[in-house]
């Protein structure tokens, strides 16, 4: 049984990084694949000694068309027994028009503008959008960090070994991040911020995490979210979920999600997660 990872998304959305990441990940890659060849790379990666086990396969943009043939590869891989995921780069209208008037390249889109061509884009693919394992907006990573991302995810040699999960921590003054399955507020609780010698510090320091773990409302919540936890998890499972990502806000990213994010990891994994652990707004 083959593995596959289908990596689409919007064009300037980071294809090429992810082509690139993956090819170095030792994945056999594929760029600019017409989702119409899909099943011919299946019957030669399902080959004896085709020595192509993890193929990615990198499809670049269409229509209607592009959109049907590409739902129907995907589920002729899925029918023929293979492992597939469908990872979705996405990016926002103002960074996409940038990016292209950067490299003063024409939208393939072919509209008389790069606007026009990202609005077409963006509707024609919202229903693989919707389909897809993953979805990664890039507005806010450069290439390194999007790079870095991707091997976070793919970089395992048993890729069948389970859900991979993240939990990040973020401030809501920064905004909420978009890629995320599950949300948690922690600005319920009381704020270091406001304790001059804490304020200084983040959640990665001893006395900020003494302060906020001492909270009765810290425990209060860290003992319901188990049983929470205890029943999604294994739902998620069931459901054949392949990433599962929590975010754990606070009003700057620095204090309490911090710690709060280090305790949510703690639960998950008494629920046979390995999550990791990613601190977004704690140097800001």
């Amino acid at each position: 049984m083959a593995e596959y990872l289908i990596i689409t998304g919007m064009s300037g959305a980071g294809r090429s990084t992810a082509a690139d990441t993956l090819e170095d990940l030792g994945w056999f890659v594929i760029d600019n694949l017409p989702p119409a060849l899909i099943s011919k790379v299946s019957e030669l990666a399902s080959n004896p000694g085709s020595g192509t086990g993890r193929v990615a396969l990198v499809s670049g943009r269409g229509g209607r068309r592009y959109v049907e043939e590409l739902s129907a590869g995907v589920e002729y891989l899925r029918k023929n027994g293979d492992q597939v995921r469908v990872l979705f780069l996405e990016a926002t209208d103002d960074v996409l028009v940038r990016r292209f008037e950067g490299t003063r390249r024409r939208h393939p889109a072919g509209a008389d503008t790069v606007s026009e061509g990202i609005a077409s884009e963006r509707v024609a693919l919202d229903r693989i959008k919707d389909q897809a394992d993953v979805v990664i907006d890039t507005s806010a990573l450069n290439v390194h960090q999007l790079r870095d991302r991707l091997v976070q995810m793919f970089h395992r040699d048993d890729a069948t070994g389970g859900m991979q999960t993240t939990v990040v921590s973020f401030g809501y003054k920064h905004g909420i991040p978009l890629d995320v399955d599950m949300v948690l507020d922690c600005r319920f609780l009381p704020n270091p911020h406001w304790v001059e010698d804490l304020r200084p510090l983040t959640g990665l320091d001893e006395p900020v995490r003494d302060f906020v773990l001492a909270q009765p409302e810290t425990e209060e919540f860290l003992a319901r979210l188990g049983p929470l936890l205890g029943l999604l998890v294994p739902g998620y499972v069931k459901e054949g979920k392949t990433y599962l990502t929590v975010a754990v806000g606070c009003t700057g990213g620095r204090h309490r999600s911090v710690v709060l994010a280090g305790e949510v990891a703690r639960v998950m994994e008494e629920h046979g997660c390995k999550p990791t652990v990613k601190h977004r707004d704690v140097t800001r």
